[in-house]
């Protein structure tokens, strides 16, 4: 059973789901920095670059957005949500289909990143908390995760007899969620009356709004809770906030009355997240190692291509050979690394390198356990075997940032690369840099100010070699240490 976990402050939201007194998933909001997919906006196209076969558009943010012509709406074509290669895109270049000052109803699919503006579809589609809309297709899907293939055939029956024809007053596309796998034709009804309401006021709003303008907001993560994480076996959804649970409750009764009766206000003098410890887990999903109770751990490192997972025995020594050990070391990594990818939302390409199994069974049942332990992820995985080097390589869909990317940046000393130069490194730079200086320059003094630590090498360790500089080069060296200097950060100055 499963406990949602709310904490709300005016400037960030907080969601844990809690799965057995374990945390298994983190969710975080900022006001300020709340993500733009899934909004619609109406739009103007401000340049188009057929050389890059894309556009951009003015959605009136403080950069323009990025549409390519793979995401241009084209009737009868296939819907983005589903794959289609390179040899079905639309042959009809951009510049043929949209032309500068031309206004474009858009969605927003990817946020902007760095110096990127965010990325756009005029396919647009609109999520329930059963079904994704999709206004301007006739496709009816059903989600990957319903694996009964009979299953899938008579929910795609009910929905062809529930959403109609265009000429009966229905049409457009849909895609059946994972959680709709056990609805009734009156909840699935239901999810398509709003659906179709909600897309009825974005048409009417995109004709009585000038471009640039927001058509349609998607849900805040507080509203998602009851949409996306709520189900039959959550137990119940707290909330520290009054005002925010009053707006839950509302909005609950009008698109998810199942999930009402579990809301409780939690009025505690302990904060929420005090009850199951979990700003420790916030922690712990920032750091790179993850320690397991035999005594084995985990290496996590999450780089631009892909993250990997490097399985460690360290001091478990419990079992009566060495095999039984990685086995049994394997095994409860399996457990961890699932519950690792949801706790710190890890998405594309993820390499584990469990340890070295010698016998077939052993690597079986790992991989077994492996895949029985990410059945419980929302998010869908593709999982192979093990590799030839002994390594599982998978997949997992990127919905929204990491944790670490969410709330770290790249450490300033040593932007990002995890290491920075010995102090003795430091002081080699520094010599090198005095001699090159001399040459081009002939000042009455060098001056060396650097950390602290490098100023006593400079001193100590070498002294005489720094002494030995200053007579070949026939000037005096002094030396200034900030103490509060970067390891890496030097200055000379010339006086």
């Amino acid at each position: 059973m499963e406990d949602i976990l709310i904490n709300w402050s005016p400037q960030e939201t907080r969601v844990a789901v809690v799965e057995n007194g374990a945390v298994q998933e983190l969710h975080v909001e900022r006001t300020l920095e709340r993500g733009l997919v899934g909004n619609v906006y109406s739009g103007r196209v401000v340049r188009v670059l057929p050389g890059m076969q894309s556009a951009f558009i003015d959605i009136g943010l403080e950069r323009a957005a990025f549409l390519h012509v793979a995401d241009l709406h084209d009737a009868g074509s296939t819907p983005r949500n589903h794959h289609h290669d390179a040899a079905n895109a639309p042959a009809v270049p951009i510049e043929k289909r949209v032309f500068e000052g031309q206004s474009l109803t858009v969605q927003v699919i990817k946020d902007s990143i760095g110096t990127k503006g965010a990325r756009l579809s005029s396919q647009i589609s609109i999520a329930g908390r059963l079904l994704v809309y999709l206004p301007q297709d006739e496709h009816i899907g059903i989600s990957q995760k319903i694996g009964s293939h009979e299953l899938r055939e008579q929910l795609r029956a009910r929905m062809l007899a529930l959403v109609g024809t265009a000429e009966e007053g229905g049409g457009g596309g849909f895609i059946l969620r994972t959680n709709a796998e056990d609805a009734t034709d009156e909840e699935l009804a239901a999810d398509i009356a709003y659906l179709r309401k909600a897309w009825a006021l974005i048409r009417e709003r995109s004709f009585k709004s000038p471009p640039a303008s927001l058509l349609h907001q998607d849900l805040s993560l507080v509203e998602r809770v009851l949409r996306d994480l709520a189900h039959e076996r959550t137990q119940s959804i707290r909330i520290d906030s009054k005002m925010q649970f009053d707006v839950l409750h509302k909005f609950g009764e009008l698109y998810t009355p199942s999930s009402v009766q579990k809301l409780v206000h939690y009025s505690g003098e302990r904060p929420i997240f005090d009850l199951y410890n979990i700003d420790a887990e916030i922690a712990k999903a920032l750091a790179r190692r993850v320690d397991l109770k035999s005594g084995g751990y985990l290496i996590i490192d999450q780089t631009e291509a892909m993250t990997t997972v490097d399985v460690n025995t360290g001091g478990f020594v419990g079992a009566r050979n060495f095999d039984d050990t990685i086995f049994k070391t394997n095994l409860e990594a399996a457990g961890a690394i699932a519950r690792q990818l949801r706790l710190r939302n890890l998405g594309g390409i993820i390499i584990v390198d469990f340890i070295d199994m010698v016998r077939e069974d052993h690597r079986n049942s790992v991989l077994s356990e492996f895949r029985k332990q990410l059945q419980r992820d929302r998010t869908k995985i593709t999982i192979s075997g093990f590799t030839q080097l002994g390594l599982v390589e998978m997949t997992r869909k990127r919905t929204r940032e990491s944790i670490a990317r969410m709330l770290c940046e790249p450490c300033p000393v040593c932007e990002g690369k995890g290491q920075v130069k010995t102090a003795r490194t430091v002081c080699y730079d520094i010599m090198r840099e005095i001699l090159r200086e001399a040459r081009q320059f002939n000042p009455k003094e060098f001056r060396v100010v650097a950390a602290a630590s490098v100023v006593e090498m400079l001193l100590d360790e070498e002294s005489q070699h720094l002494t030995g500089l200053s007579d070949f080069i026939g000037k005096p060296i002094s030396l200034t240490a900030e103490p509060n200097g970067w390891p890496e950060s030097y200055d000379i100055v010339l006086l």
